[in-house]
């Protein structure tokens, strides 16, 4: 179970990476008030159509051998927990 929640990790990663710059984009023309409000509702509906997943905020940082989402060192994405391995190496 978590090698799939990591490879759905990998791939909101990979889409958030490859939409990065045009999502950025969208937003300061939405956010521009010197532009019409015609141009800005434009780019708001592209802002919506563009995948859910290739958003920033939804890429979670995971340990990559449990897939536990909490209390991971973002340095080493691993999550060290004594109990954890006790009880899981019998």
């Amino acid at each position: 179970m978590s090698e799939k929640r990591n490879i759905r990790d990998h791939k909101r990663r990979l889409l958030a990476a490859k939409y990065e710059l045009r999502r950025k984009l969208y937003k300061a023309f939405c956010k521009d008030p010197d532009l019409p409000s015609d141009m800005r509702d434009k780019h708001r509906y592209k802002l919506s159509k563009l995948p859910r997943n290739s958003s920033f905020a939804r890429v979670r940082n995971r340990c990559i051998s449990t897939g536990r989402p909490r209390s991971v060192y973002e340095f080493f994405l691993i999550f060290l927990s004594y109990r954890f391995k006790k009880t899981n190496t019998k």
